[in-house]
């Protein structure tokens, strides 16, 4: 007689094959078939680009909407069909169909039967040719941030109410209607201004104009104080036109943000911009200047600010066009000892690259929470020894699934295989515009085709140790080139690394921080001389020990007291 425990194996076994069988039939069965078309009044020519099918129960909300946010928060609500489409004429429909990409659900023949409001979007894809000889297709970031649900020139249907079923055979028939109206910038106020120019050498690499932006928070009594030159603050992030630390003088309405749920979690010091505001402009603070940068790219909302064989030369556009239209335009004090860094996460990794990078430019960096800072931990992958992105190596049980984010209590939220998977139905040859591609984007080498080689492959999850090596020995894994390169660049860098870091960061942040100061506290002829600290105990993504008024204070403080002799500290302190 079989044991009741080999009955369950067997039964579990026989439910995998059923479930199995079952997929395969829904597969072969007639399956649901959307056809898309679009007028020549609405778009003139073919269009190519990646075409989404929102399937939503929910009246109200536009499916579009919905099925991007719920793919950005990933939670599978809203799911989502995607295929690319390549020079579709007006007219002519383009088919989303049971070979295209979902999420959730991996085909559309996997969708269970029942009424939905659907409604199909095209992120549209621009031709470049580009000065290394490739031609690409690719999202020209619109001044939205590579949010494909909202950028402008972006064309969609009128959402439409049906009945689905992949056993029946349903043809669903959309046509784009719509096109995303242009952003509406923000006004320049008394303090805050904003700034776009394009970049010669950005628009020289892709063979279509480029552009770099910044909004500039001015101190309180800038106009009436004409002869005073201010230090500045250069704050790093994702593309954003709003001013420095949130500043604004509106009083928080709005609902949460994407992160708000772990700066919450994280038990973050960090004031509203209106509280920020209220610092900014009051008696006490010392008088700088604020600014961020925007800086989107054909691959992210944010080419980490440096040089890319894949995105272009940033970090020389940054440097060497806009830091200087910056400081010919407004009163800042063009010297090392005055300007600053700070950001968070993505700004994280920026702020200490520029530092790292550019050690006699700037004077010091206060790095918050930055992506992985030591590629031995990208996040919880050795991408030099690890064999897989996905699966957990040397597991005493089977093959456990590898997070990628977290709570602040340790419950994964989602794994590399789930992100992987959402990004590659969000852009295949990575266009995605979310964060494993903006990576192998930003640090990776172009492949043969002209797109990014991805240092794991987004369906096996399988480590290709070549892009790795590329990733390192070009510089981008920070602790490694601050090793490489300490006996040079050290000596510049006293005193100027600081580091915050959450201990229980969402995106296993912390295990690279850790690294990094390892490697730090170890130098000697000169010893670094920075700052660690970690949040302790459950402090997660967006931690902050200080709120954004007390680093400005902070701040401040290092300038004044790194000023060389004979500098005026005390004008800007009015």
């Amino acid at each position: 007689m079989r044991s009741l425990a080999t009955l369950v194996v067997l039964g579990a076994a026989a439910t995998v094959c059923q479930s199995s069988v079952s997929a395969q039939a829904a597969r072969r069965a007639p399956g649901i078939r959307f056809e898309i078309t679009f007028p020549a009044s609405l778009h003139a020519g073919p269009l190519t680009g990646r075409m989404f099918v929102a399937v939503s129960r929910k009246a109200g909300e536009e499916p579009r909407m919905a099925g991007y946010n719920s793919a950005r928060h990933r939670d599978g609500e809203v799911p989502l069909f995607a295929a690319d489409v390549a020079a579709v004429p007006p007219g002519r429909p383009a088919v989303v169909d049971g070979s295209a990409e979902g999420y959730p659900y991996p085909t559309l023949g996997d969708l269970p039967a029942g009424d939905y409001y659907v409604q199909a979007i095209v992120n549209v894809y621009t031709e470049f040719h580009r000065a290394d000889g490739h031609l690409v297709w690719a999202h020209n970031d619109q001044w939205e941030g590579q949010r494909w649900g909202f950028s402008p020139g972006n064309l969609y249907s009128e959402p439409q109410r049906v009945h689905l079923d992949p056993a029946a055979g349903t043809v669903v028939r959309l046509e784009l209607t719509k096109v995303i109206p242009p952003i509406q910038l923000p006004a320049d106020t008394r303090l805050v201004k904003h700034i776009k120019i394009q970049s010669k050498l950005l628009s020289a690499f892709w063979g279509q104009p480029m552009y770099l932006g910044a909004t500039v928070l001015l101190p309180r009594g800038y106009d009436e104080h004409p002869n005073v030159r201010y230090p500045v603050i250069y704050e790093q992030g994702h593309f954003s036109l709003e001013p420095a630390f949130g500043y604004t003088t509106t009083p928080p309405s709005g609902g949460p943000g994407l992160f708000a749920d772990m700066i919450r979690e994280a038990g973050s010091r960090s004031e509203t911009g209106y509280q920020f505001s209220q610092e900014w402009d009051s008696d006490s603070m010392p008088r700088m200047v604020a600014i961020t940068f925007q800086h989107p790219t054909p691959y992210f909302d944010d080419s980490y600010a440096v040089n890319s064989a894949n995105n272009g030369p940033y970090g020389d556009a940054i440097l060497m066009e806009l830091i200087p239209y910056l400081e010919q335009h407004f009163r800042i004090v063009a010297q090392p000892y005055a300007r600053v860094l700070t950001g968070g996460s993505t700004g994280g990794w920026e702020s200490l690259a520029l530092q790292v990078y550019h050690p006699d430019f700037f004077g010091g960096t206060w790095t918050f929470f930055p992506d992985p800072v030591d590629f031995r931990q990208y996040q919880l992958v050795n991408i030099y020894e690890d064999t897989s992105a996905f699966t957990v190596p040397n597991a005493v049980y089977g093959q456990p699934e590898r997070p990628f984010q977290m709570n602040v209590k340790g419950q994964t939220v989602a794994t590399n295989r789930m992100m992987s998977r959402l990004e590659h139905l969000a852009g295949t040859h990575g266009r995605s515009a979310w964060q494993i591609d903006a990576w192998n984007a930003a640090y990776g080498p172009v492949g043969v085709d002209g797109y990014p080689r991805e240092v794991w492959d987004k369906k096996t999850g399988m480590i290709d140790r070549e892009v790795a090596y590329y990733m390192r020995d070009h510089g981008y894994d920070l602790r490694y080139y601050l090793e490489q390169n300490w006996p040079k660049i050290g000596p510049s860098l006293v005193g100027k690394i600081r580091l915050y870091c959450g201990d229980m960061d969402h995106f296993f942040l912390a295990f690279a921080v850790y690294r990094l100061e390892e490697f730090l506290e170890s130098t000697k002829a000169p010893y670094y001389a920075g700052h660690f600290e970690y949040g302790r105990p459950m402090k997660g993504h967006g931690w902050h020990p200080i709120t954004n008024a007390e680093l400005v204070q902070m701040m401040a403080a290092e300038i004044t007291r790194n000023a060389p002799a004979g500098e005026d500290t005390k004008g800007w302190r009015y």
